[in-house]
């Protein structure tokens, strides 16, 4: 692709984002210290101070703002008006972040007292998604500052409950789908095929949650003394859990792929042709071997194949040295990640049906199903993806490649659903930056990078007729 000529008025917008730069990054700094994590009920006060903040920030861009009250965290909601009757644009982001629990990697530092490490910063929602959301916030308002766009209604939605499945913002997406009408939407909440590969997201896994919760005897017993008298939740919770898996990386579940959308042979050889590694890949995450299911590549597992994993086991005594427990109760907090044409709810049913059949008469088990979201597959062929092509080359000095992301943002439907309007997902992480795990990172140079594509991805759908 040939770069596209680069206006004036683009090139004015260049200048303020140099200009501003170490207040930008100030900024960033501001924003990471928020501990907005949306799944503790003791941070709902610094969820609601993030949110306060970010309708600041926007004003500061140009935008008018307003503060949505939900019943779960608030809705930050702006626009611009454009020229009447002209093309329409819908920016979405998130506030909230995941929790910053320690792991087998601890955190080198306090998660939200950011710190630069090699040209990145790190803290909890530095990449996902407080780095990439204000990259796009910037933009914007050097966008406006240089005049860019003045034909196009921009609008701006920023939620702060996308880590725990975004409960307020369908009702409110539906009350105001009118006023949220827009020729296209655009999404900062994924990566980078790369380090200077940058991506177009044109697929996404769909995802259910669920908890299963084995219960046995009235409160804890000495292992000694009841011991083979008394069923293990803990073990009776493991055979559940490993019997949801069949042997070669496939999930044993009865009709759990009886929807599934085969990959044509098309999409596998454009996935064949991505600079790919599976050797660099299992350096990176640290594995002693690469594992799934049989028949498919790393890619194609991570992309286009669901899964059933395990997030989280809780029972019994976990602490320093031992406690000979029989537990009374155990808990596995479970993900599946669905593909095209799988259906969430449906597939709730079937794994709710399957695991209560392994339940013993000596365990009572109960399945509660959480969140869910269906997979996304988009067009690749519109105006507005045309535009965002142009407007990455300009960001991040070439064009990007198209590819599917493993992990799922359950807005990209309700934007579907509720708007008839694809999203189009422009990622500016890594896929190293950690997202969700310790030491979460975003690089300092693609925060600039992300500020220039959204400067110039203004500027191209704000000129009559193109983007369309």
């Amino acid at each position: 692709m040939k770069l596209p000529e680069l206006s004036p008025a683009f090139k004015k917008a260049q200048s303020f984002i140099s200009s501003r730069e170490a207040e930008f990054r100030e900024r960033l700094f501001e924003f990471l210290r928020f501990p907005s994590v949306s799944s503790d009920s003791r941070r709902r006060g610094d969820v609601a101070r993030c949110a306060e903040w970010v309708r600041k920030r926007m004003r500061e861009a140009g935008l008018k703002v307003e503060l949505v009250p939900t019943e779960g965290h608030p809705i930050v909601y702006g626009e611009r008006p454009g020229r009447p009757g002209g093309p329409a644009l819908l920016v979405y982001g998130h506030y909230d972040v995941q929790p910053a629990d320690p792991s087998k990697e601890p955190w080198r530092q306090d998660p939200f007292e950011p710190v630069v490490e090699s040209g990145s910063v790190v803290a909890r929602g530095a990449s996902d998604d407080k780095g990439q959301v204000l990259a796009l916030l910037c933009g914007i308002r050097a966008a406006l500052e240089a005049g860019l766009g003045e034909d196009l209604h921009l609008k701006v939605l920023i939620e702060g409950e996308e880590e725990v499945g975004s409960q307020s913002l369908m009702p409110f997406v539906s009350r105001e789908k009118e006023r949220l009408r827009a020729e296209a939407v655009v999404i900062a909440d994924s990566t980078q095929f790369a380090a200077g590969l940058p991506a177009i997201t044109y697929g996404l896994r769909g995802i259910l949650c669920l908890e299963i919760i084995v219960r046995g005897p009235k409160k804890d017993l000495h292992s000694g003394s009841y011991g083979g008298a008394v069923a293990n939740p803990a073990m009776v919770l493991a055979r559940m859990v490993a019997a949801c898996h069949a042997p070669f990386g496939k999930v044993a579940i009865p009709g759990f792929y009886d929807k599934v959308r085969p990959l044509d042979d098309q999409e596998r050889e454009e996935i064949r042709k991505l600079p790919f590694s599976d050797r660099e890949f299992q350096e990176e995450v640290g594995a002693p071997k690469l594992w799934g299911e049989e028949g498919y590549s790393v890619l194609e597992r991570r992309w286009a194949r669901p899964t059933f994993e395990v997030n989280g086991l809780v029972s019994g005594h976990t602490g320093e040295g031992m406690k000979t427990v029989l537990p009374a109760e155990a808990r596995a907090k479970i993900s599946m990640r669905l593909v095209p044409d799988q259906d969430p709810e449906e597939i709730g049913r079937l794994a709710s049906e399957y695991i209560q059949s392994l339940a013993p008469a000596s365990a009572a088990v109960e399945v509660k199903l959480h969140h869910g979201a269906r997979p996304v597959l988009v067009r690749c062929d519109t105006g507005a993806v045309r535009a965002a092509m142009e407007a990455i080359a300009v960001g991040f000095g070439r064009e990007p490649v198209f590819v599917r992301e493993g992990g799922s943002i359950p807005v990209v439907n309700t934007f579907k659903e509720a708007l008839g309007t694809d999203s189009i997902l422009i990622g500016l992480g890594l896929p190293d930056d950690g997202a969700h795990g310790p030491n979460e990172k975003f690089s300092l140079d693609d925060f600039r990078r992300g500020m220039v594509t959204m400067a110039a991805l203004i500027e191209k759908l704000g000129k009559t007729g193109e983007g369309h």
